[in-house]
């Protein structure tokens, strides 16, 4: 036997495109190289590259969000909110709360651990305006931790998701970022321009998990810490941490996503309402429940303003701003692709306004319940009995809220509890993540070895920890930043695309049957069929007018005339390509029946199609009618010369109706 080269085995036992793994690969291990060797000097390099950015460029972050949010709701109350991702009798996937909680798990779950409390009190303590009271202070810091977590953050997901889902279930394209650009590039999409997008995809979807790693690995480690199971900032300990939770990540990831990711999402959401719950009922209940229906009224009274507010009249709150709001606008950006191909991944056969409402609604309620229950008791704690004790960790988050625990009932119980929810959440993001980068690396293979899975787990787990070691994991963070600001331009094509998309979904589905098989009976079935195989030309059109419309008008004009009506036929081209029968009135406006050949371009798909009638060129010409009245015409290319008199006659009946109903006189009465 002949001995196999490398590559040859590489395409035979693995589900990988070498045209989007390997360059994605090349520039994973080497920037993470980079940044693990010189942490310093590319945290330099990148952080001054980021605050350029968010000092010059802060506008577009806001533009591109609120066309976002606007795009969205438009979208979820116009007519192609019924528009199913999928085939118009397509059903779910998954029950409602089994979608509900993998897109939840996949999309904040260790964030709303890691900030949950320390954002709320980081607001609290430090203020965008130091004129604030501590009552201003507090509703404040409840309107802005809403306003980063709420309606915005998830109308960037939903973008991503929606317009991948539905070139992914309506038009039966791969499910890659590549596909939503098949308006603009069509067959492009398979070629370089296509595995360019996949690769930006398949790195910002690795860097964004390697994001989220970093921070579950040091909050968990903190916990941990605080427990006196381990000490704090040690990197044996964060290592066994990493290795642990990814090594149940694979196993779940093989499992697929209707067991263990699955599985997980629920076990996740409930265990995550059981500790908000715990919190609400041993903190202040009454206080917290009013903070929520205030909180929510405030956020949407202070909807429209947040959303486009830039603080250009108040250079003093821009440090703020750009630190906050602007840097949430590009986390969520950055994470996207990976979020939003998930999301997509399991949304088949929700409807476009179902998906929007439940995904920008659902999770962003869930979110605002949560700030509010630990944001709002560890201020409630600060204002009256832990004496700026939180306060002073704002620059600490991964212990906050283990400190937070310290001030309730059941510390011990709480905090381990806790621990088991950020592993959950943890290995939730980190398996749904394994699963998008292998989908985009093979272009959605339908099966995969199960060793890619185990590849994308070690190769996360791995550079991970050696940035984790070498310091260079911020410096990852922050370029993952800068990557957000090139694909927020792709995001605003993504919704280009998806109306443009969607605009001839609805034309096609809307086409209705010619009007020329509205007389058809069986009786001339093959002459009818000869004509549906031909394509014409302008002679063409210009022989069925002779042979055909000529007739029938004379016909009718001879017949009008033997009835006192006065009629005419005119030729309107000198070619004869076009012909019009006319009956003239004194006082009213005239009725006139014409046809004339119009050009029509065929698509270079059917030029191309072995199996379908042979087409000469993409542009033929077809018989159509109009009128004097504006209405737009119809084509006539079967109509037998009985049937271009019955339509006449059809024409000339509504004609007549109209011009009986004194109040039509506007259209009817002649200008002349």
């Amino acid at each position: 036997m002949i001995k196999l080269k490398l590559h040859e085995k590489f395409e035979l036992k693995s589900t990988f495109v070498k045209s989007v793994a390997i360059p994605s690969l090349m520039f994973i291990v080497g920037i993470s190289l980079f940044c693990g060797l010189f942490p310093v000097k590319a945290q330099i390099v990148l952080s001054i590259i980021k605050e350029q950015i968010f000092a010059n460029l802060s506008w577009f972050y806001v533009i591109s969000v609120t066309v976002f949010v606007i795009f969205l709701i438009s979208l979820a109350l116009s007519k192609h909110g019924k528009t199913k991702l999928g085939s118009d009798d397509q059903k779910p996937e998954y029950s409602f709360f089994s979608w509900v909680a993998m897109l939840f798990a996949a999309g904040m779950g260790i964030g709303l651990m890691y900030f949950g409390v320390a954002e709320p009190i980081s607001h609290y303590a430090n203020p965008a305006s130091e004129t604030l009271s501590l009552a201003e202070r507090a509703k404040e810091a409840q309107l802005y931790t809403f306003f980063h977590w709420g309606l915005h953050a998830w109308a960037i997901y939903a973008v991503v998701g929606l317009s991948l889902a539905y070139f992914t279930y309506r038009y039966k394209l791969p499910l890659s970022l590549r596909s939503v650009f098949y308006p603009m590039l069509k067959d492009k999409i398979h070629g370089r321009l296509g595995n360019i997008i996949d690769v930006f995809a398949l790195c910002s979807t690795f860097f964004g998990l390697a994001t989220t790693l970093g921070f579950g690995v040091v909050q968990l480690n903190a916990g941990l810490a605080n427990m006196g199971i381990m000490p704090q900032n040690s990197f044996p300990h964060q290592a066994m941490i990493v290795v642990v939770i990814m090594l149940i990540s694979i196993i779940s990831s093989i499992t697929g996503l209707g067991k263990g990711v699955k599985l997980l999402s629920q076990i996740n959401i409930s265990t995550a309402v059981i500790l908000m719950l715990f919190i609400l009922f041993a903190g202040p209940t009454v206080y917290l429940l009013g903070t929520f229906s205030e909180g929510i009224g405030n956020y949407f009274s202070n909807f429209i303003s947040l959303t486009f507010n830039t603080y250009s009249y108040e250079p003093g709150r821009q440090g703020w701003f750009s630190g906050w709001t602007i840097l949430y606008w590009a986390w969520w950006i950055s994470w996207s692709p990976y979020v939003g191909l998930f999301i997509a991944k399991i949304s088949k056969g929700r409807t476009i306004r179902e998906f929007i409402f439940a995904v920008i609604l659902i999770p962003s309620l869930f979110n605002f319940l949560w700030m509010t229950i630990f944001g709002n008791t560890a201020i409630w704690m600060e204002q009256h009995q832990s004496e700026g004790a939180l306060s002073s960790l704002v620059s600490q988050p991964e212990i906050l809220l283990f400190s937070f625990l310290k001030q309730l009932p059941l510390e011990t119980i709480t905090t381990t509890f806790t621990l088991f929810i950020i592993c959950i959440f943890f290995i939730t993001s980190a398996d749904s993540g394994i699963y998008v980068m292998n989908n985009i690396a093979t272009k959605n293979a339908k099966t995969s070895p199960k060793w890619q899975n185990i590849f994308w787990g070690v190769l996360l787990a791995g550079l991970s920890l050696s940035l984790l070691s070498l310091g260079g994991l911020d410096s990852l963070q922050t370029m993952t930043l800068v990557a957000a600001l090139p694909f927020a331009v792709l995001m605003l094509m993504f919704c280009y695309n998806l109306l443009k998309a969607l605009n001839i979904d609805a034309r096609y589905h809307s086409t209705k049957f010619s009007h020329s098989t509205s007389y058809w009976s069986g009786r001339l079935w093959k002459e009818r069929l000869e004509r549906i195989l031909t394509y014409s030309k302008k002679r063409d059109v210009k022989k069925f007018i002779e042979t055909t419309v000529v007739p029938a008008f004379k016909d009718l004009i001879a017949e009008l005339k033997a009835n006192g009506i006065e009629a005419k036929m005119t030729d309107i081209i000198p070619s004869k390509t076009g012909i019009e029968l006319e009956i003239v009135h004194n006082s009213l406006m005239n009725f006139k029946y014409g046809v004339k050949a119009q050009p029509k371009t065929i698509s270079d798909y059917l030029i191309n199609e072995e199996n379908a009638p042979e087409i000469g060129d993409e542009k033929v010409y077809i018989p159509v009618t109009y009128f004097n009245d504006g209405r737009k015409g119809y084509d006539i290319q079967y109509f037998t010369k009985e049937e271009v008199i019955s339509d006449i006659l059809k024409q000339y009946e509504r004609f007549l109706s109209i011009i009986s109903d004194c109040s039509n006189e506007l259209y009817t009465l002649s200008n002349d």
